[in-house]
């Protein structure tokens, strides 16, 4: 073999970076639905609106809380598991110290989140940094069984003792990160009956979950019943996604949602600046105006579909998905596509 074709396990190679780990497009069609339905439940937060009148809950919130609210958010986390899994493992074939690569991704994520949430309090960033530290670090060397049951087990603890929410993000990182050590991203092109399976008994579970929330409108979100009906539509959704790409309607679905989830973090963050900079203009702050709200929210992912499927034509990965990358392998690596 030429001495330049050699790989030193000593070092990285000159030109890893340069060869970033084939896309999963299935996984970022996930991800991107995970981004459309993120957007919808935080703005009110951002704008600061009210969805109650007299204490009781106005019909747009409330479908959202049932729908949506907790329901993408698990999706979104658990998808930052699998992304930080199958970063170590396709580090590992390009450095000698994987998990210090890990650990400076991790590292700048913080950064990002700690400016993101002087923006929008509660975003997500933080937390996926904080406890990717404390917790998939020192897991990284556990087995991947070890840490399917760890998560699997915070996540069933968290939603039935405090009904989810950011309690869950550990569990979900942790169940993600076995996913990805599983192999199970890889395998999804071969997945069938197997994810039918998984969205009947969801839905299953999900019906009796969601009539139960519905005795306690105004507390979703803080129940057990609203947390167990939250994993169980995300299963859905997930698998019900999964099943769609698999007919005619994948063109439509791969196309619209894979440039949201290839450029996820650039859009999540600029979704944000996009909110806070046109929900005043508009009127969102401070009121009830939840049909103006959705307007909002389907403009700017037009917008960002948009951008991002000219952004990728010419350029390899979204802006801030290249300064992580620049970041973690502390070096400028290509952008513009070849």
């Amino acid at each position: 073999m030429p001495e330049a074709e050699i790989v030193r396990p000593d070092r990285t190679p000159p030109d890893a970076e340069a060869r970033p780990a084939p896309r999963i497009g299935e996984l970022d069609a996930v991800r991107g639905m995970a981004l459309c339905g993120i957007l919808f439940v935080n703005i009110p937060p951002a704008m600061m609106m009210t969805g109650t009148l007299d204490l009781q809950r106005l019909p747009i919130p409330h479908l959202l809380d049932l729908f949506v609210q907790q329901r993408f958010f698990p999706i979104f986390s658990l998808l930052f598991g699998v992304g930080f899994g199958l970063f170590l493992t396709s580090a590992a074939n390009r450095s000698a110290r994987p998990r210090v690569l890990l650990a400076r991704r991790l590292l700048a994520l913080l950064v990002l989140g700690v400016g993101h949430a002087f923006l929008h309090p509660g975003e997500a960033l933080t937390p996926y940094a904080v406890f990717g530290l404390l917790l998939l670090l020192p897991l990284s060397w556990a087995s991947r069984w070890v840490n399917l049951v760890i998560g699997a087990g915070l996540i069933g603890g968290t939603t039935a003792c405090f009904g989810g929410g950011l309690l869950s993000v550990p569990g979900l990182l942790v169940f993600g990160f076995a996913l990805a050590q599983f192999g199970v991203p890889q395998r999804l092109p071969r997945l069938g009956w197997q994810l039918g399976a998984v969205f009947a008994v969801s839905l299953a579970g999900a019906v009796p979950a969601l009539i139960v929330q519905e005795q306690r409108p105004l507390e979703a979100g803080f129940t057990t019943s609203s947390g167990v009906a939250g994993l169980c539509l995300a299963a859905a959704y997930v698998t019900g996604l999964l099943l769609l790409l698999r007919t005619p309607l994948r063109r439509v679905l791969g196309g619209v949602l894979e440039p949201l989830g290839r450029m996820a973090l650039t859009n999540y963050v600029t979704a944000t600046l996009l909110v806070l900079a046109l929900g005043g203009l508009i009127g969102l702050r401070d009121s009830s105006a939840y049909g103006v709200m959705l307007l909002l929210a389907v403009g700017i992912l037009a917008v960002q579909l948009l951008w991002s499927r000219l952004w990728l034509a010419h350029f390899r990965q979204g802006p801030l998905e290249w300064a992580w990358r620049c970041v973690t392998w502390w070096r400028i690596v290509p952008l513009r596509r070849a």
